[in-house]
Formats: structure tokens, sequence, C-alpha cells
């Protein structure tokens, strides 16, 4: 049905990266964790480190052609760390470019203001990253999820369904509109 790749290290929030994964692998859609490190990775879980998540690649090991779309999920200190790695904001570009979905919740759009993708757009994150996307040209709105073309975001852990469902619509009629071609 569709593949997507799934970009977190040490410092995720457990629910964001665990919560579209379930619901991911439910709708029979293959995913795939990767980090800039090998083994496994720690998520945060409200005030405390969290359950290990095995990584399935390193990031140097993926690209966007092997994928149908790229989850970002957030916490502070993930993708804080991650928009400091050329290798994760390109592959995020590379994405962009292609037109596959690229989702971000949380603080997770950190990553879309760093590769340059937001402006013009309409996106939503956590409250306290609105202003850095305001200052990458995007248009901010408090809502559940926002979808813009390609670009779907989510503010929050109690937007997880919404965001899983947005995640999984895209999927689903970008690969319908493959096999119809």
């Amino acid at each position: 049905m569709g593949r997507v790749l799934i970009i977190a290290t040490n410092g995720f929030e457990q629910s964001e990266l665990t919560g579209p994964r379930d619901a991911l692998n439910e709708a029979g859609i293959e995913t795939v964790v990767a980090s800039p490190e090998a083994g496994e990775i720690k998520g945060w879980q409200h005030t405390d480190w969290g359950d290990p998540v095995k990584v399935d690649k390193t990031l140097d090991q993926v690209n966007a052609d092997e994928f149908d779309a790229i989850v970002l999920p957030g916490g502070q200190m993930n993708p804080d760390v991650l928009r400091m790695d050329e290798t994760a904001v390109g592959l995020v570009k590379s994405f962009f470019d292609a037109g596959k979905p690229v989702a971000a919740i949380c603080h997770g759009p950190w990553l879309l203001a760093e590769a340059d993708i937001v402006r013009g757009r309409t996106v939503t994150s956590w409250p306290s990253i609105r202003t850095d996307l305001r200052n990458a040209g995007a248009n901010v709105v408090d809502e559940e999820v926002s979808v813009d073309g390609n670009l779907i975001t989510s503010r929050k852990p109690d937007d997880i369904p919404a965001f899983s469902k947005a995640i999984i619509t895209a999927i689903k009629d970008a690969t319908a509109s493959v096999a119809a071609a």
C-alpha cells in the first residue's frame, strides 16, 4: 500500500512517533525508522525518558525515492538536533521537492523551516515555535491538523489521530494517482 520514512533521534516525543507509526502500520503502510545513529533511540514521555525504539536504518542509508512519505515526530530535543543534521534536512527537502507528503507534528516543523519549505505555506505547530515558522515565511494557524499541498502539520499529542488520518489519506491519494497513471 505504501512505505513511510520516520526520522527521529533521542528525545523524540514518544507518542508522536509510536502513534502515527502504529496507525500507519494498521492501515497496511510499512514504516521505517531512520536516525543519525544505529541501534535504538530513546523517546521522551511527558517529563522523563520513555521507551527505546529500534532504528531500522541510519539516515545515510535511505533516500526519498524509496518512500511515499516522510513523518517528523516532535519533542523539543529531537527536531532541534535533527535540524542541525544536513542529511536529515536534505531528506526533508527531497521529499518536499518530489511532491511527496511531508508530515510534521509539535516541534517537528522546525525541520520544515530549516529546509526552507514553509515560505507561503499554511502550517501549524507547538505554540513555542510558531514565531520561527512565521519568520521562515509560513502562514501559521492554530488547528488540529493543517494540510497545505504536500505539507501536513499538527500541534501536539492530542492531534495524533487527526494527524495520522491525514497522512494515511495523503498516501492513499498519492498511490491511487500513481496507479491510475
